[in-house]
């Protein structure tokens, strides 16, 4: 027994920011953006909070899939940019999808996030405590930047991806996840610092910092590393795989993945253009993307792959 995705869903933001639009706040320019990311415009959430947009993306799901939520017995939603500490924000989506019957919580694995709650999902799944889960990835990241920052403001977007999972004959074939904590600082966040009436001060909010050609060199490296290794321990040759659906971070990045791997760049299908990097919903958005077009066919193979702040990264090979 595995587990399947039979329903997807996204949700993006209204409001559209293009890269003409940032030049006005910091100093850049639409040909300097897409020349080293391949980002034009990226969506921006103004009344959207992230609990919203992955209750949103993940109705769609849970239509497509043609299930009741009361079904669902496990909601794990993938974010790194929740609207409270407490409650969790899966909860939140539970309240606003009617799955009453599921357990739920967040995944904090930054842009890795949806790969490492989809495999969780199906670890639960094949180990017969939960037969049908809902996965979600979502992230509201225009509220963690600084807007007066150019090496990171130009590169993110908002957005929620979702999947709903069931036990199967087929699905998931398999999997990895890895971390380096030793590297966590080259791509940080910082939360409410301490602050109370001992200190005499209000706490404080971070913002979002990365080393940018740090960040490169490991995606690079690792992730056709993991890629290989879910390939390897599979069976599975690369040139039987329909699709690598990989974290839409940079167009750079990609075409250094497939170089490395020697893969067409014809079967990494990208987004990032119109979206920017929305971290742990780039995955499940171009997946719905794919679905909803027609261009998923039963029984293809798919990668999936991740990799982001922990540092985090890691792989799914799945049958659709």
């Amino acid at each position: 027994m595995t587990t399947r995705i039979i329903g997807t869903g996204s949700y993006v933001p209204e409001h559209i920011v293009t890269n003409d639009d940032l030049s006005k706040i910091v100093e850049t320019s639409d040909d300097w953006i897409r020349s080293r990311s391949g980002i034009g415009e990226r969506r921006i959430a103004t009344d959207d909070r992230t609990s919203d947009m992955a209750a949103a993306a993940a109705a769609r799901a849970i239509e497509q899939a043609g299930i009741s939520p009361e079904e669902i017995d496990l909601i794990l939603l993938a974010t790194s940019s929740p609207d409270y500490c407490f409650p969790n924000g899966a909860c939140e989506v539970q309240e606003k999808t009617g799955a009453v019957n599921a357990a739920c919580y967040d995944i904090s694995a930054a842009c890795t996030g949806f790969v490492f709650a989809l495999n969780t999902a199906h670890a639960f799944i094949r180990a017969g405590i939960y037969k049908t889960a809902l996965v979600i990835g979502a992230d509201v990241l225009s509220k963690l930047i600084d807007w007066t920052d150019r090496s990171t403001c130009v590169l993110f977007g908002d957005g929620a991806g979702a999947v709903v999972v069931r036990a199967d004959e087929t699905g998931v074939l398999g999997l990895n996840m890895h971390s380096n904590g030793q590297k966590g600082n080259v791509l940080t966040c910082g939360a409410r610092s301490n602050g109370n009436f001992l200190l005499g001060k209000k706490p404080e909010l971070g913002y979002m910092t990365m080393e940018g050609q740090e960040v490169f060199k490991f995606a690079v490296k690792k992730v056709p590393e993991c890629i290989i290794q879910v390939l390897e321990e599979t069976g599975t040759d690369k040139d039987d795989i329909d699709y690598y659906v990989i974290h839409q971070a940079n167009y750079r990045i990609i075409e250094s993945i497939a170089k490395r791997m020697k893969v067409s760049m014809d079967r990494f299908p990208a987004n990032m253009e119109h979206y920017g990097n929305t971290s742990g919903a780039s995955v499940p958005l171009l997946l719905d993307e794919l679905n909803r077009s027609g261009k998923l066919k039963r029984g293809d193979k798919i990668i999936l792959a991740g990799f982001g702040a922990g540092l985090t990264w890691g792989a799914a090979l799945i049958e659709w």
